[in-house]
């Protein structure tokens, strides 16, 4: 097990509706087992700023809150996954962040972002602009750790399988409820496997 003193810090973002307060139950136990955690809460949360605002917002507290270089681990739950992408693959995350974690991630749209015409909401539709433009290039993300926890009983996620990615590491978890990804201890217990991983060699990547 790594020391604490060699953990880089993790920033968990939330998803839409929710705040930082989601996390709860897993910042406490990450706190616990000596990671120094982070989160804010995205404003507004009701899906009437696009995504790609949002992930500036995430970009302006990371360059506000850490070194440039600081090495970061990004955790992002549901629309928090594709924002924080958005920050990875668009906005210079990709140099810094070392593991990137999505949780019931739409990495390909969810049919319930169709009940609203907000720009979150229009962003998360199947093969949005957004969503299309970040797939372009979504190999990239082989140059870090990236895994896609995701549960197939998932109904906000529709299909559910919306939450794999072609690239990364995928676990898939038999949790029943959306939100129960970030309290259930399956969830968490895989969230902190994914946190110890050894990181890759980026240089090694360079002629894939």
């Amino acid at each position: 097990m790594n020391s604490t003193l060699d953990r880089n810090p993790v920033i968990l973002i939330h998803g839409i509706w929710d705040t930082k307060a989601i996390f709860s139950k897993m910042s406490a136990r990450l706190t616990q087992l000596g990671w120094c955690v982070h989160s804010l809460n995205l404003t507004p949360n009701d899906g009437s700023l696009s995504l790609d605002s949002l992930a500036k917002q995430l970009a302006d507290y990371i360059s506000q809150n850490f070194e440039p270089q600081q090495t970061l681990d990004i955790v992002g739950y549901s629309m928090g996954g594709i924002v924080s992408r958005y920050y990875v693959q668009r906005l210079g995350g990709i140099n810094r962040v070392q593991r990137f974690i999505t949780i019931s991630a739409p990495h390909s749209g969810t049919l319930t972002a169709y009940c609203l015409s907000l720009p979150g909401y229009l962003d998360m539709r199947l093969n949005s602009d957004l969503l299309r433009d970040l797939n372009q290039d979504v190999m990239d993300l082989r140059r870090i750790n990236f895994t896609s926890i995701w549960t197939p009983f998932d109904i906000m996620i529709v299909p559910s399988k919306s939450s794999k990615m072609p690239v990364g590491k995928e676990v898939k978890l038999n949790v029943m409820l959306h939100r129960q990804m970030v309290t259930d201890d399956q969830s968490i217990n895989t969230l902190i496997e994914e946190l110890k991983a050894p990181i890759k060699n980026k240089i090694s990547l360079k002629n894939e």
